[in-house]
């Protein structure tokens, strides 16, 4: 699998990257996220990117692979430890967090720890940003970053203080190709991609009831993307390439419950980057037809 540096850090990632929502979030069995993390990494994936929110997914993946440490490098995110709903953005429990998440993921230390969608006010005040580099001070994480979109992701860069940043970029989420990723380039950030597949949304004949879907597949309906028809991996692959093909992108996090999906995936990128024509005949379609509502999805 393609391996990218990730901006001016020394971590050189594979071009996709587990993402361990769904694990937590959907009970998956410790055997099967056994399955599900050894096949990833057999098949060269070698970034774990999870968040202490995302319920029981650091303890299941500390389980799964912490024989395997050497082998891949660790990613999580903190601000929201008692629920998506419930953040708390004070400094020391930020960094009770940030050595749960330790403790949680069987690690003496992160790769990366990110704050998970922090606002821009927030930012702006400073507490957030010293509580992570204090982390970076007590050996606790190699590098800090910060994961959102918008106002926020901007202000990140711009501020110099962060290694990386995660942001939302996919066929239904174009923002950041304008907003950030030119200005994280100039920085020399490591970006990474999040949602890069827009959730998956267009295969839902109707608008989906929950509500992680409903932005995405709406977009994807007023955009009608003709690769889109096409068979379910065309699909896929054109999707995911196109976000591995925008400019300073250098890793891709997608989850998944199913351990076959990370060597089907791979295979999807043997062709490579998207040829520059038809990567911007997306972006022309997305220029044409999206509005100012259409930010990036935090």
């Amino acid at each position: 699998m393609e391996r990218r540096r990730l901006g001016r850090t020394d971590i050189v990632a594979s071009v996709l990257g587990f993402g361990g929502a769904e694990i937590g979030y959907q009970r998956v069995s410790g055997r099967t996220v056994e399955r599900l993390l050894g096949s990833a990494l057999d098949a060269g994936l070698n970034i774990i990117d999870t968040a202490e929110c995302y319920d029981d997914s650091e303890t299941l993946i500390g389980r799964a692979v912490g024989a395997r440490r050497r082998e891949f490098y660790l990613f999580t995110k903190c601000g929201h430890a008692r629920g998506w709903d419930r953040a708390d953005w004070r400094p020391a429990p930020l960094l009770a967090s940030v050595e749960r998440s330790l403790k949680r993921l069987a690690t003496d230390y992160l790769d990366l720890i990110q704050l998970h969608s922090c606002s821009l006010a927030e930012l702006r005040r400073g507490d957030v940003i010293a509580a992570l580099e204090q982390a970076r001070e007590r050996g606790w994480t190699r590098y800090i970053g910060y994961s959102g979109d918008g106002d926020g992701a901007r202000f990140a860069i711009e501020c110099g203080r962060f290694d990386t940043l995660q942001t939302s970029i996919s066929v239904a989420d174009q923002e950041a190709l304008e907003l950030t990723l030119p200005l994280a380039r100039a920085h020399e950030m490591g970006v990474i991609a999040k949602r890069p597949l827009a959730n998956v949304a267009w295969r839902y004949a109707r608008k989906p009831t929950e509500s992680y879907y409903q932005t995405y597949w709406s977009r994807l309906r007023a955009l009608d993307y003709d690769f889109l028809k096409s068979a379910a991996d065309t699909a896929v692959a054109t999707a995911l390439r196109f976000t591995l093909s925008a400019p300073g992108v250098h890793t891709a996090i997608v989850g998944t419950t199913r351990p076959e999906r990370w060597q089907e995936n791979a295979a999807l990128l043997q062709a490579g980057p998207l040829p520059q024509s038809e990567f911007e005949r997306i972006r022309a379609r997305w220029r044409e037809l999206a509005d100012a509502s259409w930010e990036g999805q935090v």
